[in-house]
């Protein structure tokens, strides 16, 4: 028994419930923490599955009520950056301002040395110091992309059991030891917009009004109304309902015109793309040059690319093949094999 404490992000999830169990197994005091984000405690389902997981384990289990930070730093975020014409990546501002911050201070107040969480990535100190994630073993449920905003500190107070392992083994451990989520489907969906009615949920929570506007080809020729450029997203297709004879695509967003730029499908292929606010993880720095795999969403498998300028926390970057809908908004992760190197927000 390594008799150290740890505090892990319980979600009401198979992926934690099982990371408990593994770090039991590993001779860690375990403490399970379910962070309410959303709603009343008592019909939160991941308080309440949360709550069914630590008792099965038998490990001490708290809840903590972080509605607030959660909406300022990741509902709000959502809404002004769609406002702005962007598509943002929620779930990478929540892990670093929000999961991590509570589970560190979390961590702090009860004298624990690490937090964990269920994430499919690892996490490995390098040969020049610095802490880096690495690629989950299943490509399929691979979380690196999520993660890279995650600081030196965070990481190296950070543990991720389940990393090692395909999702089937984690279902088949949670069913042997008796978990009642052991079949609980994976979340798909932002949490807090569960229908997937983005544009609906930004409306109804922002005191911007949202107006209709018009579509544009790329020479300014108007083609039709559109409902509000937060119904809309760079490489759309689908709901544009414009009547032009072949599929066409948003190709740009003008917030300042109020405009939703329409084009053909290989409009939409860039092989430049700049990214601010960027974190460097496995590196300390960039220099012109380097080379990475850039990942510019998360589904997207990885083009090469090199560097073209770093500086002040922005960095761009030129693939070696054009890279389709580059979004601003949306995550530039750049790998070094199998480890973030880094990443940031695309801009432009």
């Amino acid at each position: 028994m390594n008799g150290k404490k740890v505090v892990l992000g319980i979600s009401g999830g198979v992926d934690s419930a099982v990371a408990a169990h593994l770090l039991k197994e590993q001779g860690f005091h375990v403490v399970g923490v379910t962070l309410n984000v959303l709603g009343d405690v008592s019909e939160n389902a991941s308080v309440i599955d949360g709550e069914k997981v630590a008792k099965t384990l038998g490990i001490e289990h708290h809840v903590v009520d972080y509605r607030e930070q959660f909406k300022a730093d990741v509902v709000d975020y959502f809404i002004n950056e769609y406002l702005a014409g962007k598509t943002p990546n929620p779930c990478n501002m929540c892990n670093r301002r929000v999961k991590w911050k509570c589970l560190l201070d979390v961590a702090e107040d009860l004298g624990a040395d690490y937090v964990a969480t269920g994430h499919y990535a690892r996490i490995d100190k390098l040969p020049n110091g610095r802490y880096a994630i690495c690629n989950s073993v299943t490509a399929k449920k691979d979380q690196t992309y999520a993660l890279c905003n995650l600081t030196q500190e965070q990481l190296s107070k950070t543990l991720m059991p389940v990393g090692k392992y395909e999702k089937e083994y984690i279902r088949a451990i949670a069913k042997d030891i008796g978990l009642h989520v052991a079949d609980k489907s994976d979340s798909q969906d932002i949490c807090f917009i569960p229908d997937g009615d983005y544009a609906s949920f930004i409306k109804e929570n922002s005191d911007e009004t949202i107006c209709e506007g018009m579509f544009v080809d790329r020479d300014g020729k108007e083609l039709g109304t559109h409902k509000g450029i937060t119904n809309y997203t760079i490489g759309q297709r689908k709901g544009l309902n414009l009547a032009m004879g072949h599929p066409v695509f948003v190709t740009d967003i003008d917030v300042e015109g109020n405009r939703v730029v329409i084009g053909e499908n290989e409009d939409l292929f860039k092989t430049r793309v700049v990214a601010d606010n960027f974190n460097y993880m496995a590196v300390a720095g960039m220099k012109e040059n380097d080379r990475f795999i850039g990942k510019v969403r998360y589904a997207h498998k990885g083009t090469p690319c090199r560097v073209i300028s770093a500086s002040e926390g922005r960095v761009e970057v030129e693939f070696d093949e054009p890279v389709r809908a580059i979004t601003p908004g949306q995550a530039l992760v750049l790998y070094d094999g199998e480890y973030v190197a880094g990443g940031g927000t695309i801009c432009r």
